[in-house]
Formats: structure tokens, C-alpha cells, sequence
């Protein structure tokens, strides 16, 4: 190896280490029939800003084009390129640093026709330029390849992409890439739900050698946890019902660096019907009450579903922790084994027993209104408790399972602020 190594100059080093097929994430590369669960024909690649997804689209459209492979068996004749604006197609995916003219080599580079709006290859092979403003302006053209960009964000998403698939009629497998910072719009709801969708994922950190340190420490710093920073970092999709008692917008007006001084701290947990392996989690969680009686919700810390020993432990580690006052236990599922369990863990670790009367949407109301009045808080990023929040309606969560950890935020934020309370003599700080 080290023979074969000296035959290249540093140059040329350079130059094969830093071609696609070295420097390509997994979630950059086009995914395997295999590993995509049989044909695919959309490649959706959701990431967070700077996480490569340009770059990623503009190599697939080069490997589409020249026909490299991993991406076509021979290279593909005519292309779409379509992204929100004119502008946005010629400055990012064509003229951008990381856009098609950029990523190849001299020779191998296609011809950019501005007054034409179309790209053409050396080959033959030609990408035309498309404006998701104007959807109609993809009537009569056909295409074997798509590469699609920011499609979350277009004004006209459906129509222009509808538009888009009457053309891609050309060839045995027609196929696009979607390159986009996820939102819940129903395009990208549609497109995840479809078998024939191919999904890659990427966090801005994943490409953190290609950005600025200063990007990093300064906006993934100041954004980490937030709604804003899950979407538009991580590269998740953040969704809400609207009929959910909580919206993010309440949630993230909740958020707080510091917790201030507490008098009462206590630990509600939520335990599951079943210790059977698919039964639900267990809810935990953790909140304190300030002098002016404003709750601040401290930790998150609910078990998967597990014997009863198990989420016993983990909410009698979260009561020392949290040098904690109680523990709220709900009993409806049987409160002699509740309280049996928890004192087998610490007997020394009092337990106060709640009961369900009424249904769950309705405990919660009072609750989510506290929020509405700025009465509730949040330490820092509780990313799983907020995304169960907000999906949770008169008839229960989205997914049909039970809101674990929501109900042991409920019994904790009940306990501390809307039952009456002693007098707290003890004062202590966070």
C-alpha cells in the first residue's frame, strides 16, 4: 500500500480523498434498495442547517448526469431542478459553494445557460431550471430525474409538486431527491407516510468540520433544545394539533435558563397498567413551586415500560436527586402494590396517593391554563414532555398511546399549585 501511495503526488492525495465517494456521510449517499426496503422513488434528505443536504442533492444530480456508480446505471438525459425561487435554483443549487457548477471537475463541468435555464453536460445530459412560484411553467416538460430543494418551504407546495410528477416520465425508474429543513406541512407528511420514500436524516453537527466554530458555538449554543433548534438544527420534524391543549408557541415562552429559589419540590409518577414488556412507560416527572407559587418543571425523567422494581427505583433516585418532599403516585391501577413497591426501594420515602375521577383531558385543562397565564416553567429543554404536550387532544395523543409523561406532569403541576398547600418552612434552591 505504501508503494501505491508514493505514485501520488500530495495533490493528487488531496484530490482522491476528498472526492464524494470518500467524503460522503451514509446520510449523503443514495440509499440502497436493500437498506430502503426495495425500490424507492423519492430520497427524502431532512437535515438542519449546514448539515450538507446542497451538497448532497448537487452530487446526486453530477452522478445522475454522468452516469457514476451508486447513483445510475447510464447517465440520465433530462433533469428538473426545482427550488422556491428563480433565484434560490441559480444562487444555491446551481451557483452556490456547494451547488452543481461548484462540485465538479473542469472537465467534467456543465454548461450554465442563464437565459435558458437549463444546464448542459459535456455528455448530452441536461438539468432544467424551475421555480416553485410558477408551478405551471412544469406543464409539458418531461424527466427521468428531479432534485427538489426547500420543498417545506414552498408557497405552492403541492401543486408545483404535483406538476413535477406528470413530468417524470422518462425512463424504466423515474426518480427524485428532496433536499429540505423539515416542517409540518402536509407534502412532507405525505411523502414520510409513502412506502416508496427513501428518508435521510442529518443534525447541522454532523457536518460541524465544514462550518465555522464560531457558528457552532454561538447559534447551536443559544438555540439547543428549543422548537427553533430541533427544526432548524437537528432536522426534526416539530408538530402540533390544533385542538392540542399546549402550542409550542406556549411552551417555548415557558423555557427558562435557572430555576429560582423553591419551597416545595415533589416527584409525580405515572405508573403502567401492566409489567408486560409492551406495556406503557412509566411517567416521571419532576417540578418545584417558588414563593410567588409559579411551578417550574425541573426534569423529565419517565422509564420505559418495565416490572414494577425498575421505574420504583428511578423515581426514588429522581426524590433524593432533587432532595424532593414527595412522591405523587397515581393508584387508580392498584395503590397497595404502588406504595409496596416504592418502600421496598426506600421505605423512608413518603408517598402521597392520588386518584383519577374524571378523565384525562379534562385533569389537564386546569393545568394547561396555568401555562396560558405564564404561571408554569420549564428548566431548559424537555423535548419528549413538549412533543407528548402537544399532541395531546380531546381524544388523547395522535399515535393512540397513553400520554405517560404528560399525566405525571399533570399529577405534579395539580399537587403544587391548584390543591391547597401547608405552609413550607424549608426553602431550597436549585
Amino acid at each position: 500500500m505504501d508503494d501505491l501511495l508514493r505514485d501520488f503526488s500530495a495533490a493528487d492525495l488531496k484530490r482522491i480523498l476528498g472526492a464524494w465517494e470518500f467524503s460522503a456521510r451514509d446520510d449523503q449517499w443514495p440509499p440502497r434498495e436493500a437498506q430502503a426496503g426495495g425500490p424507492w422513488t423519492v430520497w427524502l434528505i431532512m437535515g438542519g442547517r449546514g448539515a450538507g443536504k446542497t451538497r448532497a442533492g448537487a452530487e446526486w444530480v453530477r452522478g445522475m448526469a454522468l452516469g457514476l456508480p451508486g447513483f445510475s446505471e447510464a447517465p440520465v438525459g433530462r433533469m428538473a431542478l426545482v427550488g422556491e425561487t428563480a433565484a434560490d435554483v441559480r444562487d444555491v443549487m446551481i451557483e452556490g459553494v456547494s451547488g452543481i457548477l461548484a462540485i465538479h471537475g473542469r472537465d467534467e463541468r456543465p454548461l450554465w445557460e442563464p437565459s435558458r435555464k437549463r444546464l448542459i453536460w459535456p455528455n448530452g445530459a441536461v438539468a432544467q431550471a424551475f421555480s416553485a412560484e410558477d408551478p405551471e411553467s412544469l406543464r409539458g416538460p418531461q424527466f427521468s430525474a428531479a432534485w427538489i430543494d426547500e420543498l417545506a418551504k414552498w408557497r405552492y407546495a403541492e401543486e408545483t409538486f404535483d406538476m413535477l410528477q406528470f413530468g417524470l416520465r422518462l425512463g424504466a425508474h423515474p426518480r427524485q431527491v428532496v433536499t429540505t429543513t423539515p416542517r409540518p406541512v402536509p407534502i412532507l407528511k405525505r411523502l414520510l407516510a409513502d412506502p416508496k420514500t427513501a428518508v435521510s436524516r442529518a443534525a447541522t453537527q454532523a457536518n460541524a468540520s465544514n462550518l465555522a466554530q464560531d457558528f457552532l458555538e454561538r447559534i447551536v449554543a443559544r438555540y439547543h433544545g428549543t422548537r427553533l433548534g430541533r427544526q432548524e438544527l437537528l432536522g426534526e420534524m416539530i408538530e402540533e394539533r390544533s385542538d392540542a391543549l399546549w402550542t409550542r408557541d406556549m411552551l417555548e415562552s415557558a423555557r427558562e435558563a435557572q430555576a429560582p429559589t423553591l419551597i416545595r419540590i415533589v416527584v409525580a409518577l405515572d405508573p403502567p397498567a401492566s409489567s408486560h414488556k409492551r406495556a406503557d412507560s412509566c411517567g416521571l416527572v419532576v417540578a418545584g413551586v417558588d414563593e410567588a407559587g409559579h411551578v417550574h418543571v425541573l426534569e423529565d425523567g419517565t422509564v420505559s415500560a418495565a416490572r414494577p422494581g425498575k421505574w420504583a427505583r428511578a423515581a426514588v433516585a429522581l426524590y433524593h436527586k432533587h432532595e424532593a418532599d414527595a412522591l405523587i403516585a397515581e393508584v387508580n391501577q392498584g395503590g397497595e402494590m404502588v406504595e409496596a413497591v416504592i418502600s421496598e426501594a426506600d421505605p423512608h420515602v413518603p408517598v402521597k396517593q392520588v386518584r383519577a375521577t374524571r378523565g384525562k383531558y379534562l385533569r389537564a385543562a386546569p393545568v394547561a391554563q396555568l401555562y396560558e397565564q405564564g404561571r408554569v416553567h420549564h428548566l431548559g429543554s424537555l423535548a419528549a414532555l413538549e412533543d407528548e404536550m402537544c399532541a395531546f387532544g380531546p381524544d388523547g395523543l395522535d399515535n393512540g398511546r397513553s400520554p405517560d409523561r404528560l399525566d405525571a406532569l399533570v399529577w405534579a403541576v395539580t399537587a403544587l399549585a391548584l390543591q391547597p398547600q401547608a405552609p413550607q418552612p424549608s426553602v431550597r434552591r436549585i
